[in-house]
């Protein structure tokens, strides 16, 4: 079952389990999602505009007849956190980190945002004199953030854990887990036992260039995908790109270690191997290896 949004694809993964897949023309960014317990409705981050947000949380009350329970921020990125406000009467959950991230790091970010208001306009209608329909998803995408800023505020969550949080509905359970930051500085991801399914945000990507930051550990990431792995889980729903498994996971472990060896080698690397020359957003395997061989990435 799919259902369509401007924003996202809605694709059913079991009774009461539902991915939201991102677009590239709208104000998601990152994906999404939402689970039905039972008496319990969570949803799973809360994309990168409050328009996003509004049309999930329309479609997983719609869906599965309860008011949305728990709201969970895998991690404190913007795409995953900066629908927040349209589940304010709802408890947003996370790791402590995460909260302390973007407590600190957010209300700055939002404010130059929207100080840069005029600019921005300025740069979408420089695109629009372009007359390239290429641009129009990059295009329709600003004119979604340009809609988003002037009523964004920041939502912070209402509870925050250190390594897991479980929650026991009468339909299933669910296990809310960090093992530590891999990505980011700190990624957690929601595993569904009953169904064989996790929901892993940023610690998976499925077709797409993962993006190292200089927050990024990128040894601790992979081990932190070896350990899902042990889990055999069977769909994998990722922070970006299409519903995966376990395959994925070895394609994202294979591409870390492959990037790491690459720059050790003090040569540039300039033409992206092969094995990921098809993968969404190649832009950012340059940028990945641009931070390793600057060697700012956090090495464990």
């Amino acid at each position: 079952m799919n259902l369509h949004s401007v924003h996202f694809e809605l694709s059913k993964l079991a009774d009461g389990v539902y991915a939201a897949i991102a677009t590239e023309s709208g104000g998601s960014v990152g994906n999404a999602g939402f689970v039905d317990l039972g008496d319990q409705t969570i949803v799973f981050d809360t994309f990168n505009t409050q328009q996003a947000a509004e049309e999930l949380k329309k479609l997983a009350e719609s869906l599965t007849g309860n008011s949305v329970s728990t709201v969970i921020n895998s991690h404190w990125h913007g795409d995953h956190i900066r629908g927040n406000q349209v589940f304010a009467d709802s408890i947003i959950i996370s790791s402590h980190l995460t909260y302390n991230t973007m407590k600190k790091l957010h209300p700055e970010r939002i404010a130059k945002q929207q100080e840069g208001l005029a600019q921005l306009e300025e740069y979408i209608q420089s695109l629009k004199q372009q007359k390239d329909e290429h641009l129009n998803n990059k295009i329709s995408f600003l004119e979604h953030i340009q809609k988003s800023l002037p009523t964004l505020t920041l939502t912070l969550p209402h509870v925050t854990f250190e390594r897991s949080f479980h929650f026991h509905g009468s339909k299933r359970s669910a296990q809310l887990i960090t093992l530590g930051g891999g990505h980011s500085i700190c990624d957690s991801f929601l595993y569904l036992p009953d169904d064989d399914i996790a929901f892993l945000s940023d610690l998976l990507f499925v077709n797409t260039h993962p993006s190292f930051l200089e927050e990024s550990d990128v040894h601790h990431w992979i081990h932190m995908l070896e350990d899902i792995e042990q889990l055999e889980i069977k769909q994998l729903v990722p922070g970006h790109g299409p519903i995966g498994d376990v395959e994925n996971i070895r394609q994202v472990k294979s591409y870390i270690q492959l990037l790491t060896q690459l720059s050790e080698t003090n040569d540039e690397v300039f033409e992206i191997p092969s094995d990921y020359a098809h993968w969404a957003s190649p832009e950012v395997f340059h940028q990945n290896m641009k931070l390793l061989m600057s060697n700012s990435l956090v090495k464990s």
